[in-house]
């Protein structure tokens, strides 16, 4: 199953937001617990309306397990411990919540949005680790873990597909967890403390996601067919993979597997920030137990 080339490109389209941010050269501490408390806000609201939204004959209509109801019950009061617990460290520093704009319309998009969200708070978390240190890190590892459980549980007992991606998680930087972030942010309380970071543009790809053949690839609403020097590096675990951009295709690399994000950028060799042009993208390469993409 690819349910990210047509579906994610409508949750990750670009949306202009009003959450305060600005680029910073070291993030505090507080910068840091703020950006997670940012994430834990917005899962939270997404876990809070899909229970009131769906019950279990709503996932059993969708083809899913009816027990997922419950399962997603208690993800959400995880969430929003999580949010609980970060407030209560960041006291009256602490960011407020946003409004959402969630793309879901039954319970299977539900799912899917979830799996999403599980899997980029998964890889905030542990990109922003470097940050930390001491009992902070040993927070936010915690809260870490249970961020892949959840994801781990959503694919492989709901979704009916893979549990994990591989050997490693991908750690994503501020800025690359942002610009995802924003795709589902419609507005935040001019109050809020401004993050040490910035968004890119949305990154989006054609339907056809098939590893060796072209896809069309696009960002600031036009194509990329008259970009020079332009790539898209893929991104899974602790490897990227970097493509040329041809004519506005670009060809999808043999042996992805499970998540991968896709970042346009004007490097082959890298995709830091620095030469960013747009994305990350979250794709998702499902795969069987035998190791074949669904």
């Amino acid at each position: 199953m690819m349910f990210s080339a047509t579906f994610t490109s409508l949750c990750l389209a670009a949306v202009a937001v009003a959450l305060p941010a600005e680029k910073r050269a070291a993030p505090t501490v507080t910068d840091i617990l703020n950006y997670a408390l940012t994430l834990e806000h917005l899962e939270n609201a997404f876990y809070a309306e899909g229970i009131n939204n769906f019950t279990q004959q709503s996932f059993i209509d969708a083809g899913l397990p009816g027990f997922a109801a419950g399962r997603f019950s208690e993800i959400a009061q995880h969430e929003a411990t999580h949010v609980q617990f970060l407030t209560g460290a960041l006291g009256e520093d602490a960011t407020q919540a946003c409004d959402y704009n969630f793309p879901v319309t039954d319970a299977k998009s539900f799912a899917q949005v979830s799996y999403l969200l599980e899997n980029v708070g998964t890889s905030a978390y542990s990109g922003a680790a470097q940050y930390l240190s001491g009992g902070t890190l040993t927070a936010a590892a915690a809260i870490l873990a249970v961020e892949a459980r959840h994801s781990a549980w959503v694919n492989s007992a709901v979704l009916k597909a893979n549990p994990w991606n591989g050997a490693f998680d991908t750690p994503l930087d501020l800025n690359q967890i942002y610009t995802l972030a924003t795709s589902i942010i419609t507005s935040c309380p001019s109050s809020n403390p401004a993050l040490p970071v910035k968004a890119f543009p949305a990154l989006t790809f054609g339907t056809d996601m098939t590893a060796g053949q072209a896809t069309t690839v696009s960002f600031n609403g036009s194509d990329a067919s008259s970009a020079n020097g332009m790539y898209v590096g893929f991104i899974s675990g602790m490897n990227t993979t970097i493509v040329p951009v041809q004519n506005g295709q670009v060809t999808i690399p043999d042996g992805l597997m499970g998540v991968v994000y896709a970042v346009a950028t004007s490097s082959d060799s890298m995709t830091s920030d620095n030469v960013t042009l747009a994305g990350p993208a979250f794709l998702s390469f499902d795969f069987k137990s035998d190791a074949l993409l669904l």
